[in-house]
């Protein structure tokens, strides 16, 4: 699942823009989304198949507890503690060198509060019954009831619902063309159900960076948000939604983090700064950390696995937040461009440099020190990420690798650009990544 790039500047595939996506065949009737078809939904049986710091003091204060906590260590997540009542296992914000068991806990942010609590409630819904096999009950009843319906009616496997995730997979295989060919390894059910999922984030993203995105206001997120919690009541808008709705109602999957998607909708709308880290943390959570707590209870957990279920989770967070921190250190040059700057602005100051720096775009010693700070910890965000593949279902394994691999080999070639993120793109080459899969595949299948 791609993560987000801040608006306007994102490509199909989050590389540099070439010839062919000039001539892409138009998108599936009824993608992207339009705002202004926001407000009347269409049952399932009335819809048609045509319808649409400094490095060195930020490692040093957030060397904690990065490994991934085994189930004797931690308690049940199901039984949700009172906050403040445990020291829990920290978000994947906390960095790569892993301390003693005995080393002392750091304090959670503000920020990371919040993101743990959306953590700590997907962790529980999975282990309240669903992860012992038992799908659907961690549903609503409607979620439920629509769900029987369409096996009732044989909606499931054929017909309108499996022309709904043909187009999701359309979708997928044309703006995410690696993802999309490790998709094809899981199992049909869980396959589907990713193509929905990404088609929803793909969609919402349109929204602000989309051919309507001029239209679009708080209001129009508004009702994006009515409809999603109409979706996962089992009232879908469209084909892509009754995808989605089917997905929810046979997955533990929570809402919150589809709803904290569409508040980093909304930060775009209005927001071009950030003071801290804390508040970019935040931020990249929103747009793409929220991606890796809604695929996992598909992906699913190695039924050997010794890591906790919040473990796992911590993991895909992880993997959300580093992506779009390298998509943010990789496009430095064209936010400016925008009037935007994705960098903590009290970390520019320590290091000297200042707003006017980043729009004159020059590179200077100084910022190749800060670029070097912002990358390490970039990189000790994919670490923490990679130990959490070995812990998802071995079927899954493949394409969670490889899209971590290739996201993280920006970072090299932002270095190997002598640190010019100003008028430089860094992208993996074609060749890099074709040789990264057979590697990635290898590691997948031996990774236990």
């Amino acid at each position: 699942m791609g993560p987000r790039r801040p608006p306007n500047q994102r490509t199909p595939n989050g590389y540099p823009p070439q010839a062919s996506h000039l001539k892409r065949r138009p998108p599936p009737p009824g993608y992207p989304p339009n705002p202004n078809a926001f407000h009347t939904p269409l049952p399932p049986n009335q819809q048609s198949t045509g319808m649409a710091g400094s490095s060195a003091v930020w490692a040093a204060r957030h060397a904690s507890s990065c490994r991934l906590h085994h189930h004797h260590a931690s308690s049940s997540s199901s039984q949700r503690p009172r906050r403040g009542a445990r020291i829990l296992p920290l978000p994947a914000r906390r960095g790569a060198a892993c301390m003693a068991a005995a080393a002392p806990p750091v304090a959670r942010t503000a920020s990371e509060e919040a993101v743990y609590e959306v953590v700590l409630r997907q962790a529980a819904l999975v282990e309240g019954g669903v992860a012992a096999g038992n799908r659907r009950k961690g549903t609503s009843a409607p979620r439920r009831r629509w769900a029987e319906e369409k096996e009732e009616e044989g909606l499931l496997g054929w017909g309108l619902l499996g022309d709904a995730y043909d187009r999701c997979g359309e979708v997928c295989a044309e703006y995410a063309k690696t993802f999309y060919l490790g998709t094809q390894l899981m199992t049909p059910e869980r396959r589907k159900a990713v193509w929905a999922i990404y088609v929803w984030c793909r969609r919402t993203d349109e929204l602000v960076d989309g051919p309507n995105a001029s239209y679009i206001t708080p209001t129009a997120l508004d009702r994006w948000e009515k409809r999603l919690e109409d979706l996962f009541e089992g009232r879908p808008y469209d084909m892509y939604d009754a995808a989605l709705s089917d997905t929810v109602s046979k997955f533990p999957v929570d809402i919150q983090p589809f709803k904290d998607m569409i508040e980093g909708m909304r930060l775009d709308l209005w927001k071009s700064r950030y003071t801290t880290f804390d508040e970019l943390y935040l931020y990249c959570y929103y747009v793409a950390g929220t991606v890796g707590l809604m695929t996992v209870p598909v992906m699913g957990i190695a039924p050997d696995s010794k890591a906790s279920t919040e473990g796992v989770y911590n993991a895909a967070l992880a993997l959300g937040i580093a992506n779009q921190l390298t998509n943010i250190l990789r496009d430095v040059g064209e936010d400016a461009r925008r009037g935007r700057i994705y960098l903590p602005l009290d970390e520019l100051t320590q290091a000297g440099l200042t707003e006017d720096d980043i729009f004159r775009g020059k590179v200077t010693d100084k910022w190749r020190r800060f670029m070097k700070g912002q990358i390490q910890r970039a990189r000790l965000f994919f670490d923490e990420a990679e130990k959490g593949v070995a812990h998802l279902d071995s079927a899954s394994r493949w394409p969670v690798l490889a899209s971590l691999w290739l996201y993280r080999q920006i970072l090299d070639a932002i270095e190997a650009n002598d640190y010019n993120n100003f008028t430089k793109r860094a992208f993996v080459g074609k060749a890099k990544k074709l040789l990264s899969l057979p590697v990635a595949y290898a590691r997948a299948a031996v990774a236990s």
